[in-house]
């Protein structure tokens, strides 16, 4: 089986792992929310290393970069999501500094690989 170059990024493993504990957290959210935060959450956080598997098939290095800040726009997304999750008590302390770390290794993992992308350009 072909691996794409995408899939040996170690930032969109870290976000792809991301994504599986946010559907972990997510489950024990209160069904009232289906449709509300915990929506919201699982799409903004799989949007993160969608982006990021997207901006790899891009020809130029610009659009590379491109894709890498939507990345990291729905990161940010996503954070205020955990924020709110903690407001609302559906996350520990615990759950959300977690989280929020992750979630940081991750941008910094992304604002490397664009600073990357646009010095080659």
């Amino acid at each position: 089986m072909h691996v794409f170059s995408f899939e040996k990024l170690e930032v969109w493993q870290n976000a792809r792992m991301f994504i599986l504990d946010i559907y972990k957290l997510t489950g024990k959210f209160p069904s009232n929310e289906l449709f509300g935060i915990t929506s919201q959450i699982k799409r903004s956080s799989s949007s993160i290393a969608t982006n990021i598997a997207e901006g790899t098939s891009r020809n130029t290095n610009k659009d590379k970069a491109h894709f890498l800040t939507i990345s990291y726009s729905s990161a940010m997304e996503t954070l205020n999501h955990l924020i709110i999750s903690k407001d609302l008590n559906y996350l520990s302390e615990i759950e959300y500094i977690e989280s929020r770390e992750k979630i940081e290794k991750i941008c910094n993992q992304i604002n490397s690989l664009k600073k990357y992308y646009l010095s080659k350009e």
